[in-house]
């Protein structure tokens, strides 16, 4: 059972609580950078692929978990990097270059979207970013000349000081790389006066603006940092896929990043990847055992969709902290081992923070 001293005012919001995190972040970051070297290329593949989405559900997280703003249009943001990143590798733009470009301007696309839908919230501010993420939709159907339209585009091998990034073990170190940048940002912008004011706005518009909060400002830069990121993710997830098609973007690919972040857990980074790890894995799964389901299950149309609708509505039933907060409780039992006691572990009730004193 480990007691934890308070020796610093900053220890609270510090990176590291203590030295036994250090410890097992620093052996989980060797374990997956010689993973590759144990692995075979399928699962390098699918294992780059849960970074790559795990990148684009930090990003949300962000938004949802600790602004308390709803997105069903994040796969229009993870276009708009998609391609912004294959049409400038196309005109001879080297990689890390057209990397950070792609995550710039989904970032200003972010902000152009954050300004206007300042004022909705709910429902109404979820309905708003699906219209975006249609019309987004249409502009790559429409824009032949850029995009190919239906047709689509390969996408060309990246470079990195002449080195090609081919291959799964290539997308691989080069999404993890990103992603730990990206959490690196998030967890620094957490500690931020910044974040915390994201976080004081998900928990009260009002209380957070009678404290001299400026509503617009905070909310266009969640929506900007949020959509940056998912643009990151969008150039990584174009040479994961090697060819770009209008149809790679449709809502059900919002609909994921939204499980992903409920699966995971609201308000966590860890829960961020998690959830990336259900969604990822979850079609595997389906893959493997379709064939064993009674009464032709496995056969239905649409299986893969309701499962994640089934998941979405389960853990916000029964588990509403998400598999982050299974993985809390996990930790705390062992902690506690043998002095645990049931009322330790007895569920709470939770609410939409966002909704209080509305």
């Amino acid at each position: 059972m480990r007691t934890l001293f308070r020796t610093q005012y900053r220890q609270d919001i510090a990176l590291w609580k203590h030295n036994g995190d250090r410890f097992w972040y620093g052996l989980l970051a060797v374990l997956v950078f010689i993973a590759p070297m144990v692995l075979g290329e399928f699962y390098i593949g699918e294992m780059g692929a849960v970074y790559i989405f795990a990148i684009a559900g930090v990003g949300l997280m962000l938004l949802v978990g600790y602004t308390g703003l709803i997105s069903l249009g994040h796969a229009a943001f993870l276009g708009i990097g998609a391609y912004v990143n294959a049409v400038l590798l196309k005109m001879g733009v080297p990689f890390l270059i057209t990397l950070p470009v792609a995550g710039l301007f989904t970032a200003l696309c972010g902000a152009a979207i954050g300004r206007p839908t300042l004022r909705m919230s709910g429902l109404y501010l979820a309905i708003a970013t699906l219209a975006f993420g249609s019309i987004v939709g249409t502009v790559f159907q429409k824009w032949e000349s850029v995009t190919g339209g239906f047709d689509g585009f390969a996408v060309p091998t990246p470079e990195i000081f002449g080195f090609p990034i081919e291959g799964a073990t290539g997308i691989y170190y080069v999404s993890l790389v990103v992603l730990l940048f990206v959490l690196w940002v998030s967890a620094n912008l957490l500690r931020s006066p910044a974040g915390r004011a994201m976080v004081a706005i998900r928990d009260s518009e009002v209380s957070a603006q009678s404290m001299g909060i400026h509503l617009a400002r905070y909310k266009t830069m969640a929506f900007a940092i949020s959509a940056g990121m998912t643009g990151l993710a969008g150039a990584l997830f174009a040479h994961y896929v090697r060819y770009l098609a209008p149809d790679a973007f449709d809502v059900l690919l919002s609909v994921q990043f939204v499980t992903i972040v409920f699966v995971g857990g609201l308000g966590s980074l860890r829960g961020a990847i998690l959830g990336a790890m259900f969604v990822r894995l979850l079609p595997q799964f389906i893959a493997v055992v379709r064939d064993d389901l009674p009464f032709g299950i496995g056969r239905l149309p649409g299986l893969e969709p309701s499962l994640f609708g089934l998941s979405l509505v389960l853990v916000i039933l029964f588990q509403p902290a998400g598999l982050n907060g299974m993985w809390l409780k996990a930790k705390v039992w062992f902690q506690a081992f043998p002095f645990k006691r049931q009322t330790s572990f007895r569920r709470q009730k939770s609410y939409a923070k966002s909704e209080r004193l509305r």
